[in-house]
């Protein structure tokens, strides 16, 4: 029972949280950009819903929309990936890594 009463209270939280980090997101970006893009490059300022929207598309375009990251589901897959590995194909990978895949300085193959 105590389970159930657990979620009364944790759901309208998270819902406030939500609402409150994406209005300090909106204002964040909206006083940054205002305060350094009109002076330097002569840009129009924004409004709230135009730095939020910018926050989402930045987003979107920069962050995605998926959790990953060194902490995130993609780190775990490899880390089994890693474990399930031979001592020789460990060494392999080791060698392949410090060679570069053979990609030289410049960044194009030899």
């Amino acid at each position: 029972m105590k389970s159930k009463w657990r979620w009364f209270w944790i759901a309208p939280l998270a819902v406030i949280a939500m609402v409150l980090f994406a209005f300090i997101g909106g204002e964040v970006v909206m006083h940054l950009w205002n305060w350094l893009l009109p002076p330097l490059f002569g840009w129009r300022m924004l409004g709230f819903w135009q730095a939020l929207g910018l926050l989402a598309l930045c987003r979107i375009l920069f962050g995605g929309l998926h959790h990953g990251g060194p902490g995130g589901h993609g780190g775990r897959r490899w880390r089994g990936r890693c474990r399930n590995m031979s001592p020789e194909e460990r060494e392999k990978f080791r060698r392949a890594m410090e060679e570069g895949y053979g990609v030289g300085a410049s960044g194009t193959a030899p």
